[in-house]
């Protein structure tokens, strides 16, 4: 169970943005955002007053609810009619996050409080989740070792012939016999996410995802992650995956080949390392995303690798990093146009990758904790590739 103490920090700090909003409270629908506030993940709806208790209303399971959140108030989901008599009175103006809302829900809040508005602060409970609590650089660091654990592993499983279905099945066996959620929860409308990507011939192929490598995948109606095809020598094999402990994400990828890789992956994978090595030393309060992710794409350029940074020549992702913790995509992220500063303790996985048609893919990832001495790295083994 989350303390006491935890949940009435995050609870604070929501009424605090919300008295500064001019809004009476808000209402969180989306599970996630109701963990974070209460330490449940059942299905019900919080109520944050801008002062006093918040009061948790639950639909399934009333008692396992009950058992997992240390809030005092907690109670059944009341009958539709019953509902607007549980809000204050003068409760006019209240918060809801519009990014994870579908129409239909709002809908129903609305036909519930007659009279009331409801007002998007989706921005607001983004940026308070994105500074992480003591405790919860706790949950992360314990993430990362256990992921970093199953990647010191690989040698002894990848081996020629294997196809890629294969390899991802073998490091996915052990992350789950570790204790591995497997839920990579994501924000962003229309993306998905299996435990993470096992890929190498088919690694330099497009799709879907927002990500620099996406993996061929098994069909049209999957095409992400590890495909049929055999893992060839002389291939960089890449392995990114998710860490998923107590809810908490971090996210690695690390390079294995099968005998050697030829002189412009390996160049390639230099620049990545001294892409990751810069951020690292800027993820401090203060430092302007864009302004990182442009540096990071110029050292790309220096390299003559601009062409293929983040992704295939003409679908790169515009971003070498992205906010973690309980969700894959939250906040903030190092992309082309986000300018605003770093704070102390946001959490950061930063990747920057190259994919090269006709060879390969290739880079680096880690999770890092903004700090004033600059990142903190969570997933601490070794970035070399492992030549076997």
């Amino acid at each position: 169970m989350i303390a006491l103490n935890e949940i009435r920090q995050r609870i604070a700090a929501m009424q605090g943005m919300l008295v500064e909003k001019g809004l009476d409270g808000a209402l969180f629908i989306f599970p996630i955002d109701v963990y974070y506030f209460t330490g449940t993940r059942q299905n019900g709806t919080l109520w944050v007053p801008t002062s006093g208790e918040p009061l948790l209303l639950v639909r399934k399971s009333l008692e396992r609810a009950r058992q997992d959140s240390p809030l005092p108030d907690i109670r059944p989901f009341p009958a539709s009619r019953e509902f607007a008599a549980v809000l204050p009175e003068g409760a006019g103006k209240i918060g809801m996050t519009f990014d994870v809302a579908p129409a239909q829900q709002l809908n129903f809040y609305n036909k519930l409080l007659p009279g009331r508005e409801l007002v998007d602060i989706s921005a607001l409970n983004r940026e308070l989740r994105s500074v992480k609590s003591a405790y919860e650089i706790e949950q992360l660091k314990r993430s990362g070792t256990e992921l970093s654990s199953i990647f010191t592993q690989v040698p002894q499983f990848l081996q020629a012939g294997m196809r890629e279905l294969d390899l991802a099945a073998e490091f996915e066996y052990r992350l789950r016999k570790t204790g591995n959620e497997g839920y990579v929860r994501m924000r962003a409308f229309n993306q998905e996410l299996s435990l993470g990507l096992a890929v190498s011939t088919g690694g330099a192929s497009y799709g879907f995802f927002d990500g620099a490598v996406t993996g061929r995948g098994l069909s049209s109606a999957s095409p992400q992650g590890a495909s049929l095809a055999v893992i060839q020598r002389d291939t960089p094999v890449f392995i990114d995956y998710t860490g998923v402990f107590n809810g908490y994400i971090t996210d690695m990828t690390r390079i294995y080949v099968l005998g050697d890789l030829d002189a412009e992956l390996k160049h390639a994978f230099e620049v990545s390392l001294s892409i990751q090595e810069y951020l690292q030393q800027e993820l401090k309060p203060g430092a302007i995303c864009d302004e990182l992710f442009l540096a990071s794409v110029e050292m790309a350029k220096q390299a003559g690798l601009e062409s293929c940074y983040m992704g295939m020549p003409g679908e790169q992702a515009r971003f070498v990093g992205h906010g973690v913790g309980l969700e894959l995509d939250e906040m903030p992220v190092i992309a082309q146009g986000f300018k605003v500063p770093l704070k102390a303790g946001n959490s950061i996985a930063i990747e920057p990758k190259f994919v090269i048609p006709g060879k390969g893919v290739i880079g680096i990832e880690n999770t890092f904790v903004v700090t004033a001495a600059g990142g903190l790295r969570i997933t601490d083994i070794p970035d070399a590739v492992t030549y076997l």
